[in-house]
């Protein structure tokens, strides 16, 4: 039986190893597949670029840039290179439009000393789903305006549209010019045929009640979304964030209606509510300025609205503090006003007021300790003066008893004396 037990473990042994090698090897070759299939759909993506590249008209410069994960997420920034920028764009920040494939035209802001995009950026790539390793084909066709196409990595369909529109724009229009709509026939290469159908090419605001986007995902096709269904698409909306027409000198600000909250370029009112921005249109107008005017530049808008909301929020609860407010209420609030002010905010009036409050409370609680502090005196007090007018009657008693021993010491001394001489 042990012999038996033996042998079917030396048979097992061999056969695990074997299985475990096999399995170990599909997994490395799978994996070199993927790797193979990664690189060759970057290399077509970029092959597809230039191919748009190559069908542009010559006299606008253009440039190829390659997303990578900075570009499309997190910070949103996007470099468009020294040399390209210092040839062909302005020496001075401005507003650079990105025009789509299907013609919106987006704000952002350039930032020359930086060679790159900034504010805006972010609301293109979310709207066209740029992902790490998309080929991005930028086309200057004015000094201010990018045609923007797109070579994705994961396919070719929608970049075989936006070639065919390329072309067909050559054909029917000048590069600086869009037209209302162009009736297509027989427009076909690898597609399906698109006959006496319309293709807006203009901004779709202009064209469509309800502010449709044109998608073109095949020769010959049309897919249409209302930009109300990003959110069903997992898409932030960031329409309400939008660039500033020029930088205005709070002394301009005569209403509410003219208080817009400006942050490196970007006007950011939406990121607050009607009640906040009206409480901090408020306490600007009570110093006269925009409490965030000299913040650090590059700061996220977001980040910026929570301090400014916070800020609101903390100035709220100076003004329903008590003198009962607790020192911990005190302390946070003047901790997080100082790391503010450490980002640039004005809010040395909040940190003031809150410095004089604290000493009002102090004052206010040394009060209570001190008037504490006198009962236990007054108590004291009056334990010792029963104390003393206890030792006082004592004294008295010994004086009286002192007093009536004297009178009689001189009656005593005879008496003692005639004791003391007395027969036996």
């Amino acid at each position: 039986m042990a012999m038996v037990v033996e042998a079917n473990v030396h048979q097992l042994v061999p056969y695990d190893v074997s299985m475990k090698s096999e399995s170990h090897k599909r997994r490395r070759d799978s994996s070199a597949d993927q790797y193979a299939n990664c690189e060759e759909d970057k290399a077509d993506a970029m092959i597809r670029a230039k191919d748009i590249q190559a069908n542009l008209a010559p006299e606008f410069p253009s440039i190829i840039k390659h997303m990578v994960p900075s570009n499309v997420t997190g910070g949103f920034c996007l470099n468009l290179g020294r040399k390209f920028c210092d040839a062909h764009l302005q020496e001075e920040d401005t507003t650079i439009f990105l025009e789509g494939e299907g013609g919106k035209s987006y704000p952002t802001k350039y930032l020359a000393r930086k060679s790159g995009l900034s504010g805006g950026w972010r609301c293109f790539a979310i709207d066209h789903n740029l992902k790490g390793g998309d080929i991005v084909v930028f086309h200057l066709v004015n000094p201010t305006t990018f045609k923007v196409y797109i070579a994705r990595v994961n396919g070719s369909q929608n970049e075989n549209g936006a070639l065919g529109l390329l072309k067909l724009e050559a054909c029917v229009k000048p590069m600086n010019c869009i037209s209302d709509a162009v009736h297509v026939e027989n427009l076909s290469k690898g597609g399906e045929e698109l006959k006496n159908k319309p293709l807006l090419l203009d901004n779709p605001e202009e064209n469509s009640e309800k502010n449709m986007v044109i998608h073109v995902t095949d020769l010959g096709t049309r897919s249409f979304h209302s930009e109300n269904e990003s959110e069903d698409l997992g898409f932030e909306i960031t329409d309400g964030i939008r660039l500033s027409e020029s930088v205005v000198d709070f002394k301009e600000v005569k209403s509410f209606n003219d208080f817009d909250i400006l942050v490196n370029g970007l006007v950011i009112n939406c990121e607050l509510s009607k009640r906040l921005q009206i409480k901090y249109y408020e306490l600007c107008c009570s110093q006269k300025s925009f409490l965030h005017e000299h913040l650090l530049d590059g700061l996220n808008c977001k980040l910026v609205a929570g301090m400014l909301a916070e800020t609101i929020n903390i100035a709220d609860a100076i003004r329903a503090s008590k003198l009962t407010t607790s020192q911990n209420d005190f302390a946070t609030w003047e901790n997080t006003l100082k790391s503010f002010q450490g980002l640039g905010m004005n809010v040395g009036f909040l940190l003031a007021r809150l410095g004089r409050l604290v000493t009002l409370s102090d004052k206010s609680k040394r009060v209570k300790v001190a008037t504490l502090e006198r009962v236990n005196a007054e108590m004291e007090r009056r334990s010792l003066e029963a104390k003393l007018l206890e030792v006082k009657e004592t004294m008295n008693r010994l004086d009286f008893e002192i007093e009536t021993l004297e009178m009689n010491s001189e009656n005593l001394g005879r008496v003692f004396e005639k004791m003391a001489t007395a027969h036996w």
